[in-house]
């Protein structure tokens, strides 16, 4: 039995650092249980991009969360609004109107508020110019609802929450992992976590599961996304396998969501099996609406222009997965070369080239021909 706790927050990403601040507002002692090593923490949030969407009414808003927005910066971009309807109808329409509309509300309605609250807290951002902006006669111009970013992305929203959390005397455990809930009759009492090789029961008031889904675990993607999912490559880190949903579901927890829905993009057929930190998100392909996907077969499966790519992106990977062998290529003309993102130059990148679309064909390993 170690000491008591007025709140044990089980996970180490943006939702658990957030968490953990929130509850050193009122409570004197917090522990995060951060299951990776301290080289690996920070759960899925370190791979992405920090990207936060908000609601705001123009540049009056944003600059409450990028003070040192300059005068020219602003007359320089066209960075529009996003207002909560735009957001209501982007979920609804996005989700086929399956979101929970609780939630939604909160989620929508709090979006601004709760950046501004990590932006007092010390969390800094920045207008994401270089992910969702094009140039267009001189001007910046944003689209697609996404304006907002940590500075740093993902790994300096996570080192930067860290660095705010210890600050604040909240108790941090690397190489933690939870394994079961305390609780009786009258509800969760503590958490029973092994932790530098010893098994330890830790009393708490609160416990918080902030700790991610279950994408690193292979027979759950099987179990609940269906057969093939576990050939998929796991885009984050290797630490999520469900512990805090099997923890909840253990005492009595009711199941809810989708669960054989999940977040599925464009990924580097050469990638390595699970999230690689040196890259980070540079190994999904997102620039499909400048070119055609064809699978092993030679054939487009998707309309690439359906929508803006940021309310498409997430749901590709399932259909590339069903497809035969379970890939498929990006084609670009040369026209579109500047256009392509950052990821398609990075050193890992999986590429072909030719002068012409027949020699270009003829270098697509394992597709018909």
């Amino acid at each position: 039995m170690t000491d008591s706790y007025d709140v044990v927050v089980v996970g180490g990403g943006n939702a658990a650092l957030c968490a953990a601040l929130s509850a050193a507002e009122t409570k004197r002692r917090i522990l995060v249980l951060e299951r990776a090593p301290e080289a690996e923490a920070g759960g899925n949030s370190r791979f992405t991009a920090g990207l936060f969407r908000l609601v705001y009414r123009g540049p009056e808003d944003l600059k409450t969360l990028i003070p040192d927005l300059s005068d020219q910066e602003i007359a320089n971009t066209d960075f529009g609004t996003y207002t909560e309807e735009q957001f209501f109808d982007d979920m609804a329409r996005v989700t086929e109107f399956r979101c929970d509309p609780d939630l939604t509300e909160i989620l929508v309605k709090q979006s601004l508020p709760t950046a501004q609250w990590m932006r007092n807290r010390g969390v800094r951002f920045t207008a994401a110019w270089g992910r969702q902006a094009f140039k267009i006669g001189g001007k910046f111009k944003f689209w697609g609802g996404l304006t907002v970013e940590a500075v740093g992305g993902g790994p300096g929203l996570v080192e930067s929450l860290t660095q705010i959390a210890k600050k604040a005397g909240i108790d941090m455990w690397y190489g933690a992992r939870a394994v079961s809930l305390v609780a009786d009759d009258d509800g969760v009492h503590g958490v029973v976590v092994k932790h530098q090789g010893k098994t330890k029961t830790i009393p708490s008031r609160s416990v918080v599961l902030a700790a991610g889904g279950f994408q690193a675990n292979t027979e759950w993607r099987t179990r609940y996304l269906g057969p093939g999912w576990e050939l998929a490559k796991v885009r984050g880190t290797r630490f999520n396998t469900g512990d805090a949903i099997r923890m909840a579901l253990d005492v009595g927890a009711a199941a809810h969501g989708n669960w054989s829905g999940c977040h599925a993009v464009a990924w580097d057929r050469n990638a390595p099996e699970t999230g690689d930190l040196a890259v980070g998100d540079g190994f999904q392909k997102h620039s499909y609406p400048w070119g055609v996907y064809i699978n092993a077969e030679g054939r487009r499966f998707v309309d690439e222009g359906a929508d803006f790519r940021n309310y498409t992106y997430a749901k590709y990977g399932r259909v590339i997965l069903s497809q035969p062998r379970q890939f498929a290529w990006q084609i670009f003309d040369a026209k579109v070369k500047q256009q392509l993102r950052d990821e398609y130059k990075i050193r890992q990148v999986t590429k072909v080239t030719g002068a012409t679309l027949e020699e270009l064909v003829s270098k697509l390993e394992d597709t018909d021909q």
